[in-house]
């Protein structure tokens, strides 16, 4: 059964549903949808037992849709519901990735077949690509979304290169075939990473334009739909482009396409409104849980006793546990994923220039709470010694960081000399400067997150050696502009080493890093990708940055130019401490580098009447 007709979901005056509709040989595309209230549904489900009972046999006529009825509706409070049941979106949007690859690379799942050329015969829709019968084979004219064999392995090649974060996802390049130009082997959560974030990377440099850009769309409805944060004032646009995306799908793919799973993705923007954020009541969780149970069992005559009686145990541990948890921590909770922070590799003592630890030493000055009232008082005092001299505010800024650190330690100790009780600990040994040996890491993990630095990511099939920071920057149109403006900009970097500043009394974790320019070292595309050439180095005096400061993101190479790579965030873990409500931390998830809000491609009736791609080979498929 297919659900297709998603144009009357668009408003009554919507010019979508005044085109001429060539596709599917209408007019105008029709009526508006008639939707069933929560009494008409109880008032049809009450039907049921008289469907099934003797009447029918004595009258035909009889018309009920339902085969089914649950014992859910026999509650009272049933009808006042506004969801009585919740999708699963888990599923829904693994399906509708299985169809979007099975159809782009003509897997076994594959909705243009065939039958599915027939059956559009039958529709009297799309007659050029009607299959063309032989006498052993039969020559299917290729569609818009049609393949070549090169752009089949271009797309494979850049999901083979991909390297992701460390639990972010599986290999990727394990499910790649590139012998049949064929993926295998995806799990839900494969697929979910998929559709979300590296499909639109894959097909950027393939497909025609409205195909593409459609496609794209998709995926980012899915983006957009499981964010952590819900902003009810968006979700009028979001339900308004996910329709006109089916509308345009409608448009490219074959009727077969648009099963009941691709039919649902209508359905999800309004029972989010209901429900509440996705990440509440998707499946993932029960299906890890499922396994655990499934371990349990070690009678097979008997699997739900084993169960119980294993469960029970593990809850009696997990129970003792809370009075000693300042010993152990909770069963089954891992624990070097947690809020523990420190060094992942063995330590490799470095001796330093002067240069390089004073440049250091000044990052960690302007970066401590304590320190910042010296740092107002310095530039004050810099601002009053020039003060009617024409001194730009860069050159300011410059004379401040070059000088700071001698300042701040004669003022501490002139401080020291006066009133010792009056400076903290923490002043008196930044004052004094780290020592010159510095240790180093090939890794360090902050708060549950793991980063490397970029000659262990080469050695490696994942990428921890990304990282972004939001920093104030002072921006000027010009060299000749007096008056900068200073605001929040965003960096992106490669993690070169991890130091340990020693301060004696305590250490001060760093990473060094490559930064890309940002004047023309990134941009943003149409699509709302954010792109970096770090062949473009920028920021090379200020390449210091605290371990608690950045994010963590991966970069994938950009199809279309090779030169530039992609911009995506990785997911964290929030693996906390349940039983302090105060730490359970800031849930909200990274906002992605890209948005839904792409206008979409105008696709005239001309160009659906001419729906055979050009340049491309058909499939043939035996008698």
């Amino acid at each position: 059964m297919c659900f297709q007709g998603h144009r009357r979901y668009l408003p009554k005056h919507h010019p979508y549903r005044k085109q001429k509709a060539a596709f599917n040989g209408q007019q105008e595309l029709g009526k508006p949808r008639q939707q069933l209230c929560g009494e008409e549904v109880l008032l049809q489900q009450e039907r049921i037992d008289f469907c099934f009972g003797k009447e029918l046999k004595k009258s035909k006529k009889v018309e009920c849709p339902w085969k089914k009825k649950s014992v859910f509706f026999e509650l009272e409070y049933w009808k006042y519901h506004h969801v009585r049941h919740c999708l699963d979106i888990m599923h829904i949007e693994k399906n509708v990735c299985d169809n979007l690859l099975g159809t782009l690379l003509n897997m076994r799942k594959s909705k243009d077949s065939e039958a599915a050329r027939r059956d559009m015969v039958d529709m009297g829709v799309r007659h050029d690509l009607a299959p063309q019968v032989g006498e052993k084979k039969t020559y299917l004219p290729p569609s818009p979304f049609t393949l070549s064999k090169a752009e089949k392995k271009k797309v494979l090649n850049s999901l083979l290169c991909m390297k992701l974060p460390s639990g972010h996802g599986s290999n990727i390049k394990n499910c790649v075939s590139m012998s049949d130009c064929k993926i295998y082997g995806l799990k839900s959560h494969d697929c979910h990473i998929l559709i979300q974030q590296l499909l639109p990377v894959a097909i950027r440099s393939v497909l025609p334009k409205n195909v593409r850009v459609t496609i794209i769309r998709l995926c980012f409805f899915f983006n957009a739909l499981c964010s952590k944060v819900v902003d009810l004032s968006k979700l009028d646009k979001l339900q308004s482009d996910v329709i006109l995306t089916l509308c345009d799908l409608e448009k490219i793919f074959p009727a077969s396409f648009f099963d009941v799973m691709v039919h649902l993705v209508v359905h999800l923007v309004q029972e989010l409104r209901l429900c509440g954020p996705v990440f509440y009541r998707w499946m993932y969780a029960f299906e890890r849980f499922n396994k655990v149970l499934k371990s349990y069992v070690r009678n097979r005559y008997a699997p739900e006793g084993c169960m119980a009686e294993s469960y029970f145990k593990e809850e009696s541990v997990e129970f003792c546990t809370e009075f000693l948890r300042q010993q152990y921590t909770t069963a089954g909770l891992p624990v070097e994923q947690g809020k523990q922070s420190g060094a992942l590799s063995a330590a490799i003592v470095k001796v330093v220039e002067e240069k390089e630890r004073d440049e250091a030493h000044l990052h960690v000055l302007q970066n401590n709470a304590e320190v910042y009232p010296y740092i107002i008082m310095h530039k004050e005092s810099l601002e009053e010694l020039y003060r009617g001299k024409k001194k730009s505010v860069h050159w300011l800024m410059g004379e401040h960081n070059r000088l700071f650190a001698d300042w701040f330690q004669k003022k501490v100790c002139s401080e020291m000399s006066e009133n010792r009780d009056g400076v903290s600990e923490t002043l008196r040994w930044l004052a004094g400067k780290p020592s010159f040996s510095v240790l180093t890491y090939q890794g360090y993990s902050v708060n549950g997150v793991r980063y490397f630095t970029k000659d262990r990511d080469d050695a490696r099939v994942v990428q921890n050696s990304g990282v972004s920071v939001v920093a104030k920057a002072v921006q000027v149109c010009s060299a000749k502009d007096l008056n900068p403006v200073e605001s929040d900009m965003t960096f992106y970097g490669i993690i070169l080493e991890v130091w340990e500043l020693d301060y004696h009394k305590f250490k001060a974790p760093l990473f060094l890093c490559k930064w890309a320019e940002n004047d023309k070292g990134i941009k943003i595309d149409d699509l709302g990708f954010t792109l970096v050439d770090f062949n473009r180095q920028g920021h090379k005096k200020d390449k210091y940055i605290s371990v608690d400061q950045v994010h963590q993101v991966f970069y994938i190479e950009d199809p279309v130019d090779p030169a530039w790579s992609i911009v995506l965030t990785a997911t964290t873990r929030d693996y906390q401490d349940l039983y302090n409500d105060d730490d359970l931390g800031d849930t909200i998830m990274e906002h992605p580098p890209f948005c839904c809000n792409i206008p979409p491609c105008d696709v005239t009736t001309d160009d659906v009447a001419h729906s055979v791609r050009p340049n491309v080979e058909g499939t043939w498929v035996k008698n």
